[in-house]
């Protein structure tokens, strides 16, 4: 078979594909664009993707196209349509980055709950030396145990976030944006009522109709003024002008978000303007991104592979 990798920098170069090549030749892009894509695609009988669109437009050449393998859960780059009519099997990646993600929630909480980039600064600047007693306690900051963690989207990620929220000591909630999760371990509240009891509200929901815009200034208002809202769902699931200004009004203390609207960031995005990192942390898309984990994807892809080339069903996405 031939294989046609389109996008490997986005696994990173520390990341070993040879497993592929048990399958057949395979042949490897660092990116690619939509443009470049049906050229290089049209000898395929298996592309492996991430972001670059599947449709027409970019497959209408590879004639021999049997599999689409996505190096992620989200399927939302393939036109199902498309594909399905021409019996192309697509197959995604799925509980890959669970436990990172889970921990990269707690690692984006305790940067701004703990307000430790102002803690950091003030000893590497030689303030420190300079002090007159042990500690310093200019910026306040909380403990967990006792708070109210709500909880948007309690799927698997969701879940993990709240058992170790649980082990602080946190009150767990939660709002099902789809409406069909009924967990028995957890209260289910409306999102107003999610907005204006938790001190922390973290959102761990994928980008559909429901979801797309669903915290705005509105939203926003309904918040306690020390709440810290955290977005490791999708960029567009959080208005981010509305959010650029509430942090600016001290509607909410702080907001950490690992997913924007646009990635790589928009240069016009306005919360650029937020340079307080006691108020705003945000990190490039990592939170998936632990070494093991994307390991872990290139695992899933190959044992994926294994299994349509055995007859058997695995990780389809119907």
């Amino acid at each position: 078979m031939k294989i046609v990798c389109l996008e490997a920098n986005c696994l990173g170069t520390d990341v070993d594909l040879t497993c592929l090549e048990q399958f057949g030749e395979v042949v490897v892009y660092g990116s690619s664009t939509q443009e470049v894509t049906p050229e290089r695609v049209k000898e395929a009988e298996v592309i492996v993707v991430n972001k670059v669109p599947m449709n027409e437009t970019t497959l209408s050449e590879a004639k021999n196209l049997k599999v689409i393998c996505v190096t992620a859960t989200g399927t939302n780059i393939i036109d199902t349509e498309y594909v399905n009519a021409r019996g192309i099997t697509v197959m995604n990646v799925k509980g890959y980055s669970t436990d990172a993600v889970v921990q990269h929630t707690f690692a984006l909480l305790f940067y701004v709950y703990e307000k430790l980039s102002y803690y950091d600064n003030f000893v590497k600047s030689g303030e420190y030396a300079k002090y007159d007693i042990f500690s310093h306690f200019d910026k306040k900051f909380f403990e967990l145990r006792g708070k109210t963690w709500g909880i948007i989207g309690l799927g698997e990620i969701g879940r993990g976030v709240a058992k170790i929220a649980e082990a602080f000591g946190c009150n767990i909630i939660y709002y099902s944006t789809s409406g069909k999760n009924n967990n028995q371990s957890y209260t289910q509240v409306t999102l107003d009522e999610l907005l204006a009891q938790s001190d922390i509200v973290s959102i761990h929901a994928p980008l559909n109709e429901q979801t797309t815009d669903l915290i705005r200034a509105e939203e926003l208002s309904k918040m306690k003024t020390t709440a810290v809202l955290m977005n490791l769902g999708r960029g567009s699931i959080v208005n981010e002008a509305d959010l650029a200004e509430a942090l600016e009004n001290d509607t909410i203390a702080a907001a950490a978000l690992d997913v924007l609207s646009k990635e790589p960031m928009a240069a016009d995005n306005p919360l650029l303007r937020i340079k307080d990192s006691t108020k705003l942390i945000i990190t490039p898309h990592i939170a998936w991104a632990a070494v093991e984990t994307r390991k872990r994807v290139v695992d899933e892809v190959c044992l994926n592979m294994k299994a349509f080339l055995s007859g058997i069903e695995r990780n389809i996405v119907k």
